[in-house]
């Protein structure tokens, strides 16, 4: 929560506006130092003076501070005071800057050199703090550029982000016996596993990252639950894995126990449960005939930390507790090294930007990428890093395809198949999915944007009109492979929706045919070739001409066919927008 000071008059308009931007509360100057606890962040509109004096009697420490902004009370300038990274009092006073069209004052040196901001880190990325080292000191050696070693053993958002960013005094190493005082001053380390000491005379600081996935059984009713949660870190921590997990996942018989309530309520953890039979589907290295006798399945701990994992790599088998027992189980897109991951990614229409941020990420790590190069343009791979293998799938055969990534997958890579638009259209993702699945691979899926989406933006039509079209069909013509009975081109029409025919430009006569039994023959139609591309072409025409406009200009495969009333059509919708929002107007208002 937010506290608004102006100082004088002229600042009050700007409080009002950041009032509302907000959702903050206006306060007096003389209430700051009575109410210095109540709020996240005080913004001071006013002289930067009266802001430090009024402040000053209330400051105690960086890490319970809150943030303090001063913004001049004509709007020109909004300056980070204090708390600026753990506080957020810099990314404050970019924030007020941007809605007030002034300039930001951020005075910290890692900000302005563009250095990681590290005593962000545990809030920004959820990573607790293992090490013992003085933070202060370890800021002051990075800061200044002192050779650092950096050590990664997981993969998250907040390493990809260190990866990308990685200053030129920095470097990745491989084990923490590399961290030599001759080498290096600092040693920053990303890792779930304890680690033994850096060698003396190098500074450490050590984040936990919070990628792991613990299944748990439970005695019925214990009555020493409360212990039970440290004594699941206690077990785990002699096995060398630190606290890393906020996910916990068991039986859903254990749905009312004390335990997973406290877990949620007291510790604000993610309680997940499973039924008997889905448990009883996962493999594990220690089943337990009176597990099976009891709740019907011969694992709980173990195959809950697997299934909530999503399939990952059990990293601790079964420990036996007193009234407890627990697993300790990584998704493989956390692991590194370990073994192989697929992501199967949607590329998007075509344009490069238009691919999403979570697949641009997995492009720019990946080890192999495997386009579809008669249709991803090569362009959305030029992203890779140094020494991945970047390869067309265009002249390779399914079992080419798959047997490039099995070679791959063995030596714990990660690898991307990049598909056109979204993989779940018309995506040709199902042999190779059957082929993961029989091989016990790894893989998930990231979404694109499918082409038919490109076509509505191109085209800026809405493809769903009120009460004139509620439904988008995405569909194909009946070519080489035949179409389901009940899925022909004229039994689909019939509803005259907005419909989008996907890798039928060399059929289009049958398709026209198909079409023009119910819809009318002055329907708009817009052949969409290469939608997104550099060369984008986009005829509009009337469903009589649609063979017409196809033949005369050539149009390929990779055309997006559009019929229906929806496109180009502006008629009424004021009037239907109005008439079918009116109940969200008091009587009265405009």
């Amino acid at each position: 929560m937010i506290a608004i000071i102006p100082v004088n008059e002229t600042g009050k308009n700007i409080a009002y506006t950041l009032q509302c931007e907000y959702n903050a509360k206006i306060i007096q100057r003389t209430d700051v130092a009575r109410r210095w606890k109540d709020f996240d962040a005080f913004v001071f509109i006013g002289a930067m003076g009266i802001c430090v004096r009024t402040i000053a009697p209330c400051i105690k420490d960086k890490h319970s501070d809150p943030a303090v902004v001063c913004v001049d009370s004509l709007g020109l300038n909004a300056i980070s005071v204090l708390s600026g990274h753990v506080g957020g009092a810099n990314r404050l006073a970019e924030d007020i800057a941007a809605l007030l069209g002034a300039r930001s004052v951020v005075t910290t040196q890692s900000d302005n050199a563009g250095l990681w901001a590290l005593d962000t880190f545990e809030q920004r990325f959820d990573w607790p703090i293992a090490s013992e080292d003085d933070m202060n000191e370890c800021i002051f050696a990075f800061v200044n550029r002192q050779p650092t070693a950096l050590l990664l053993e997981a993969r998250d958002e907040g390493t990809d982000y260190l990866e990308k960013t990685q200053p030129s005094h920095v470097t990745l190493i491989r084990d923490i016996s590399e961290a030599t005082p001759e080498k290096y001053k600092l040693l920053i380390i990303v890792s779930p596993y304890k680690q033994r000491s850096a060698p003396r005379g190098t500074l450490e600081l050590h984040f936990v990252p919070m990628i792991g996935t613990i299944g748990f059984g439970l005695a019925h009713h214990p009555e020493d639950y409360k212990q039970i949660y440290d004594e699941i870190d206690e077990a785990f921590a002699q096995r060398g894995i630190l606290p890393c997990s906020h996910r916990y996942c068991t039986i859903d018989v254990k749905r009312d126990e004390e335990f997973c309530a406290m877990l949620e309520d007291e510790y604000g953890e993610e309680v997940v449960y499973f039924t008997a039979e889905e448990l009883a589907q996962v493999e594990v290295p220690n089943p337990s005939p009176t597990v099976q006798k009891h709740v019907g399945t011969p694992s709980v701990c173990e195959a809950a930390a697997i299934l909530g994992s999503n399939g990952g790599k059990l990293i601790i088998p079964k420990v036996n507790g007193k009234n407890w027992t627990a697993a300790l189980a990584i998704a493989p897109e956390h692991l590194r090294g370990a073994r192989g991951h697929i992501e199967i990614v949607g590329a998007g229409p075509g344009d490069p930007d238009l691919i999403s941020v979570h697949g641009r990420r997995f492009l720019e790590q990946a080890d192999l990428i495997l386009y579809a190069g008669s249709l991803v343009p090569k362009a959305l791979t030029e992203c890779h890093k140094p020494g991945a293998v970047v390869r067309s799938s265009a002249d390779m055969n399914l079992e080419e395809q798959c047997q490039l990534m099995h070679e791959h997958y063995k030596k714990g890579h990660l690898i991307v198949r990049l598909h056109t638009g979204d993989p779940c259209i018309f995506g040709a993702i199902q042999e190779q999915m059957a082929y993961f699945d029989q091989h016990g691979m790894s893989y998930h899926i990231t979404p694109g944007i499918s082409s038919f989406l490109a076509a509505a933006a191109e085209l800026r039509s809405q493809f769903t009109i009120p009460e004139r079209t509620q439904t988008i069909i995405l569909t194909r013509g009946e070519g080489r492979t035949p179409m389901p009975e009940k899925e022909q081109l004229h039994l689909l029409a019939r509803s005259q929706s907005t419909m989008c025919i996907f890798l039928s430009a060399a059929i289009v006569d049958d398709v026209q045919r198909e079409l023009l039994m119910e819809y009318p023959e002055d329907t708009p139609v817009a052949a969409c070739y290469h939608l997104t591309w550099p060369d984008q072409k986009i005829y509009r025409g009337q469903l009589k001409d649609l063979a017409r406009i196809v033949h005369d200009n050539h149009l390929t495969l990779t055309t997006m066919l559009v019929v229906g009333e929806a496109i180009d059509n502006r008629q009424g919708l004021s009037e239907l927008y109005n008439k079918a929002f009116t109940h969200l107007f008091r009587k009265g208002q405009p």
